[in-house]
């Protein structure tokens, strides 16, 4: 058992001592780190991990039980994983929050809003970017149409919170457009960026605040979300939820008063989940060696293969959403296809545990189940 454990420690140094920059990988090379049974064609809903972030989050729970598991092994993998974030994104790690869900950072904005507030969101969205604001009945929220929110900004508006992909159907916001008229209005900006970061630019250092989930384009478990934004947006949060792991100095701040938070964006961090940050920091780290630009050739190229083969024409997403006839996504499955149904559409979405292969399978079953109107 001794073996074992030691063993296991040393996996999970060496996943969070490696070097993202060591050199960079094709978006087909990435692809063998990962191991599906299925074609899956479901990260929209959850991504799967590459080898090595499962592995390391398996050690995680192996020096946990082993009785090896340290603090600083935890603190570093959070270090790391909010650096490696704001690679991806171009932000520096300062003006990077860390927490559990997108809702509680979603929280912490409509919190910061004085009551009487204008609000405008998309119709749709997704609910985690949606309730925090609609449970704040002195706030005023109005929904449109995704392809009118950057018209609908005037001066009577405040924040604009919308995802960057629409997780229900996969369109992607005019964010050039939306920034425009925000700032020509004098609102701010919260891009929900869950469906986005990993395989497509997003405009980080151009929006008042950006939440992202980590399982899924970001390939972690479940229990990572980063927060970012600008230095002045930031500040305007209230530290609502603060914990010790909120404070200037983490392990100084974990008895008594007085407060004595981070000046940084790790104010509003709460205490992670060590083994999911465990798990988040490899999968990052491959994210980082391929590059943006790379994955979301690769998965815009395989979203536009499946289209061409459903003979609809080529589209700027991901995530590709059709009718189907009703069971079809339960048809799929027992033949070894994932993907899930949203809104009442298959949703399938593209990313680099899928190939070309996978998409030419999921169309050969689909042959006679897609309705009129895709």
């Amino acid at each position: 058992m001794t073996d074992t454990s030691s063993a296991s420690s040393s996996a999970l140094s060496s996943a969070l001592s490696s070097d993202p920059a060591g050199g960079s990988l094709s978006a087909r090379e990435a692809r063998r780190e990962f191991a599906p049974r299925v074609a899956y064609l479901n990260t929209a809903s959850y991504g799967l991990p590459p080898r090595a972030a499962h592995e390391a989050m398996l050690a995680g729970e192996r020096d946990r039980a082993a009785g090896l598991l340290t603090t600083a092994t935890g603190d570093e993998a959070v270090r790391r994983a909010r650096e490696l974030f704001g690679r991806l994104v171009g932000l520096p790690p300062e003006r990077i929050a860390c927490g559990s869900q997108v809702s509680y950072f979603v929280g912490l904005v409509a919190a910061s809003l004085p009551a009487g507030a204008r609000v405008l969101v998309a119709d749709g969205d997704f609910t985690s970017l949606l309730f925090p604001f609609l449970a704040r009945p002195d706030l005023v929220v109005r929904s449109v149409p995704l392809e009118e929110v950057a018209g609908s900004v005037d001066g009577g508006v405040d924040l604009v919170a919308v995802s960057a992909v629409q997780s229900a159907d996969g369109r992607v916001a005019a964010m050039e457009e939306l920034i425009g008229a925000a700032r020509a209005h004098g609102a701010r900006i919260l891009l929900d960026a869950t469906q986005a970061v990993g395989w497509l630019p997003v405009p980080a250092d151009r929006v008042d605040l950006l939440v992202c989930g980590g399982y899924k384009w970001l390939l972690g478990p479940r229990g990572t979300c980063f927060l970012a934004g600008t230095p002045e947006a930031l500040a305007a949060l209230p530290a609502v939820g603060a914990g010790w792991y909120a404070g200037e100095d983490v392990w100084d701040s974990i008895y008594g008063g007085p407060l004595r938070l981070a000046g940084d964006a790790r104010r509003l961090d709460l205490s992670p989940a060590w083994q999911s940050w465990v798990g988040q920091v490899p999968a990052l780290e491959l994210l980082v060696r391929v590059g943006v630009e790379a994955v979301g050739a690769h998965d815009l190229a395989l979203a536009n293969r499946f289209r061409a083969g459903l003979g609809l024409g080529p589209g700027d997403s991901a995530i590709v959403s059709v009718p189907v006839a009703e069971g079809t996504a339960q048809s799929l499955a027992a033949q070894g296809v994932v993907a899930s149904v949203r809104a009442g559409r298959l949703r399938c979405a593209f990313h680099l545990s899928t190939c070309e292969a996978d998409v030419d399978r999921a169309l050969e079953l689909l042959a006679g189940r897609v309705l009129p109107g895709g």
